[in-house]
């Protein structure tokens, strides 16, 4: 349980620090609250963090030895404290000597672990994500008064962090909602927490996505392997170094990528700093392979020619060059569950790359989800496949909703409840359909989304629907209404 005796609630502690951050003007928008507020909760993290284990290790009758030398610690220099435990005014830095520090001593420090630190280590982490950002808060007094918000929040017991990692999600949700720039970083949990139920991740198996953004897609696949067994101390360590893959092209979601995975339990998420698509597929060997993708990638995006010459079917769409990369990271027997942009099924440009897609994955479901489940409107479609052997039937469900999506009318998983259980059987019904590959076009591969039970209606009326209409509208026509359901052969 939370202690109920702490001054402020994390919630109102989040609140109060967007409220300082709005007062400065080097921050100007959500996306800027939630970096600046990554990288402060981060070092306030890293100091508990290193508490703990200080004193795992004096129980152990160790002695621990500290990432970060005395002075770059947060007790020292964002928060030392007197003999009571308050903070020490004497000692604090403020103003125009906080704001120094921290951009001239701490962060050029923290990015030096980039090259000092072995990879795959939390000090190499940190090398990483304070070389990717800056401090942007102006004010040294702004800073030094959420430097004395953060200090009131602790990351020790599993209930703080979940409590964390719930609000921090929160604030990623309100920078997806924040226009354009913000939208591409946030796909809805409900939609992430049904393909992973799908695709059935288990222990042992490595997870990928190369377009990792705030890493939802990571951090639901975490919570739904935590809760799939008792974990055994060997499953454990399996989950926190040798599941999760991920890499990121920007620097904003890069860090809030890292932040995310941190707050739900990961101390060293493995994510790295790169363009994926800058790999040639070609050079993708076994090694390079993983059980599981599980992603939503960037749609709409353009790349340059150069790195257009990495994929054997060429496309400026830059999805078309993350799902070619997929399929070959994927292992044989290996499965996905990728968002996409619903036109892939259709677009002529797309044809080689569906036919390629059907040749070495079985495509068993497609997902069709309505308008507006992402905030820009963007219609999309979930492909899940399994690597290895030829698509021969294909089982379609159209997510018809009876209202509209939007920011105050979001998709739950109470939305997804039937495909959930319809999948699990293929089973047809008014919202789902089975195809056979064979009897697609096999020369545009066209896998259009065509519900036979379309309940948003046809050109062609069911007789009865006619003969409704007719009486309704009382029309006197040469024909009595008994031979009019004669010729209907209406029963």
């Amino acid at each position: 349980m939370l202690d109920t005796n702490s001054k402020i609630s994390f919630e109102q502690t989040f609140k109060n620090i967007d409220n300082t951050l709005r007062k400065d003007a080097g921050v100007s928008s959500e996306l800027d609250y939630v970096e600046q507020t990554s990288w402060i909760l981060f070092l306030k993290y890293l100091n508990d963090l290193e508490e703990q284990k200080q004193k795992e290790a004096l129980l152990a009758g160790k002695e621990y030895k500290f990432i970060l030398n005395i002075e770059y610690r947060w007790d020292v220099w964002a928060a030392p404290k007197t003999a009571d435990g308050k903070l020490d005014h004497n000692k604090a830095l403020s103003g125009d000597d906080l704001r120094d520090f921290v951009d001239h001593k701490l962060f050029p420090y923290l990015r030096k672990f980039k090259t000092d630190a072995e990879p795959d280590t939390i000090k190499y982490k940190i090398g990483e994500i304070f070389s990717e950002i800056r401090n942007k808060i102006h004010s040294g007094y702004t800073l030094r008064n959420i430097l004395d918000i953060v200090d009131q929040m602790h990351f020790r017991s599993q209930s703080e962090k979940h409590e964390l990692s719930h609000l921090y999600e929160g604030k990623i949700k309100n920078m997806g909602n924040a226009g354009r720039n913000g939208g591409e970083y946030y796909t809805p949990r409900p939609l992430i927490r049904t393909i992973v139920k799908v695709v059935g991740p288990k222990i042992g198996d490595k997870i990928y996505d190369g377009a990792v953004g705030s890493a939802g897609f990571l951090v639901e696949a975490f919570d739904y392997l935590k809760n799939s067994k008792n974990l055994s101390t060997s499953d454990i360590e399996i989950l926190q170094k040798k599941t999760f893959y991920a890499i990121e092209k920007k620097p904003l979601p890069y860090i809030i990528g890292i932040m995310n995975m941190i707050l739900h339990g990961i101390e060293a998420p493995n994510i790295v700093h790169a363009n994926t698509l800058s790999e040639n597929i070609a050079d993708i060997q076994e090694r390079d392979r993983y059980d599981i993708i599980l992603t939503n990638p960037p749609f709409g995006g353009k790349e340059r020619s150069e790195v257009q010459q990495n994929f054997p079917i060429k496309s400026s769409e830059t999805a078309y060059l993350f799902l070619q990369h997929y399929i070959k990271k994927l292992k044989a027997g290996g499965k996905a569950g990728i968002v996409i942009k619903n036109t892939f099924l259709s677009n002529g440009d797309a044809s080689s790359l569906r036919q390629e897609l059907l040749k070495n994955c079985n495509v068993h479901t497609i997902l069709d989800l309505p308008a507006k489940v992402f905030q820009a409107g963007v219609k999309t479609v979930v492909l899940f496949f399994e690597k290895g052997a030829p698509t021969q039937k294909i089982w379609y469900y159209q997510l018809n909703l009876d209202r509209n999506l939007g920011k105050t009318n979001p998709l739950t998983e109470k939305d997804l409840a039937e495909f959930l259980e319809l999948q699990k059987t293929k089973t047809d019904s008014e919202n789902s359909w089975t195809i056979d590959v064979s009897d697609i076009s096999q020369k545009t591969f066209d896998l259009s989304v065509k519900n036979p039970n379309n309940r948003e209606g046809s050109l062609i009326l069911p007789p009865e629907k006619i003969l409704e209409d007719v009486r309704k509208l009382d029309i006197r026509a040469n024909l009595s209404l008994k031979e009019v359901e004669k010729i209907l052969k209406v029963k």
